[in-house]
């Protein structure tokens, strides 16, 4: 598999997320998505990033969707969630045969990574340490785990992490029981890579973190959303909100949500849910990003959208291209 080890457990101008001094809480820094990148040519490290609950359903057409035609990127990092039983790992390798190579995977049943990178890259991982954290239980027939799986490597001395989580506390009032969930999966993995931890100085956590919108009913926030009124829903995410309140993900960045939210559709449609339960529309679906050092590693966003022309899920994918430039070492 390579020189690696798993872990199982808008546009303007070039936007870049910086941290707050120490002693001062951060929430999760918004930033810009532009369209400027080049690839490798002024940054490091280019990585593109995408995340999907697959409803248990998948067929090789949605795979080519979801990965794109534009492959240029140093390395892609797949996070997927409820997983079919059917062998992924072979149709995503069909899928990527032509571009990329896989690097390494962590799986944890229904909860699923994927490394790759493009083929005869010169892209030189080196190995690191093996975990892996469940939460809640199993669901249903299709065995659809909890929890956190992840992928730790080594590039140019740096550590890089790559999590992909399904949170198992749904629907709009378990907020804290989210939180929860978060702190346990992010205090469980990262103390258990040595004594003392190494520390980590690029993180990328991606998944359906359930988070809902809060204090809307359903039909107000489908009018918002086909107005493009997107700002005024943001208001009510409850992954933000949290954030804000020191929950969570402190000094982590997230692109702006520009895009409709994610779930819950009916399947096989452009259409929000129309069961009796009607959900509030929600951003459960996303990708998330923290520095450790910002005088030491520069971030920019390309991308952060959604993967509309998927219908075999209740969920839409979301998809970001991130680039990394090395300041100093």
């Amino acid at each position: 598999m390579g020189n690696f080890n798993t872990i199982h457990a808008g546009k303007g101008k070039r936007s870049k997320c910086k941290r707050k001094p120490a002693g001062i809480h951060d929430g999760i820094k918004t930033v810009r998505a532009d369209n400027l990148c080049d690839f490798s040519r002024n940054s490091d490290l280019c990585i593109c990033v995408v995340t999907w609950n697959m409803n248990g359903q998948v067929s090789y057409e949605d795979l080519v969707e979801l990965l794109g035609s534009n492959r240029r990127c140093d390395l892609l990092v797949i996070g997927l969630q409820e997983v079919p039983r059917k062998n992924l790992e072979r149709l995503l390798q069909d899928a990527l045969s032509e571009t990329h190579e896989l690097l390494g995977k962590a799986t944890m049943q229904s909860l699923q990574l994927y490394v790759s990178r493009p083929k005869n890259s010169e892209l030189f991982i080196r190995e690191h340490k093996v975990d892996k954290h469940s939460v809640g239980g199993c669901g249903g027939m299709m065995r659809r785990k909890k929890g956190a799986v992840a992928i730790s490597m080594n590039y140019k001395g740096f550590r890089m992490v790559f999590i992909t989580c399904h949170l198992s506390a749904a629907h709009g009032g378990n907020v804290e029981e989210r939180n929860k969930e978060c702190r346990h999966i992010s205090h469980s993995l990262f103390p258990k890579f040595l004594d003392p931890p190494l520390p980590t100085h690029i993180t990328v956590w991606l998944g359906d973190l359930n988070y809902r919108l809060q204090g809307i009913p359903t039909h107000p926030a489908r009018n918002l959303i086909q107005r493009d009124l997107y700002k005024l829903l943001r208001s009510k995410d409850q992954l933000l909100q949290e954030a804000e309140r020191g929950q969570i993900f402190n000094g982590y960045c997230e692109g702006t949500l520009t895009f409709k939210p994610t779930y819950k559709y009916n399947i096989g449609s452009r259409n929000y849910d129309t069961s009796y339960k009607v959900r509030v529309p929600s951003w459960t679906d996303r990708i998330l990003f923290k520095i450790q050092d910002p005088d030491t590693i520069a971030a920019s966003l390309h991308c952060y959208e959604s993967v509309d022309d998927i219908y075999s899920s209740d969920h839409k994918p979301v998809s970001a291209h991130l680039c990394f430039k090395v300041l100093k070492q």
